[in-house]
């Protein structure tokens, strides 16, 4: 009886942070920026990232932009994992028509490079 209530405690605990956490911004992942324009020959492409944020638990809109903002959260701190400082060509799959009945992940992805300051 015993491990039945500790077992129950424990996926109740799970179920609650799941529901809770995001994707936070790291210290690294907050000296990312978006641009809008191809950077130029000073800066270093250093390859593609991605970011991705599940929306099981919270559905499709969860508070403060929700899940594509814990995508572009997710998206910023591996670029910055990366080395890199700047994302172009950010961009996100189009939510299809399961998306309207399950709630699918956000997802986005860009360019990485690596810019002087």
């Amino acid at each position: 009886m015993r491990v039945k209530v500790s077992a129950g405690i424990v996926g109740a605990a799970l179920l609650l942070a799941g529901c809770t956490s995001g994707n936070e911004l790291s210290a690294g992942g907050q000296g990312v920026r978006f641009v809008e324009d191809k950077p130029g020959a000073e800066c270093q492409l250093l390859g593609t990232a991605n970011g991705k944020q599940s929306n099981w638990l919270s559905g499709q809109h969860g508070d403060e932009g929700g899940s594509m903002r814990g995508a572009a959260n997710a998206l910023r701190n591996n670029a910055a994992a990366m080395g890199g400082n700047v994302l172009y060509g950010v961009s996100s799959p189009s939510q299809g028509v399961l998306s309207s009945f399950v709630p699918t992940a956000s997802e986005m992805s860009g360019q990485v490079y690596k810019c002087p300051n």
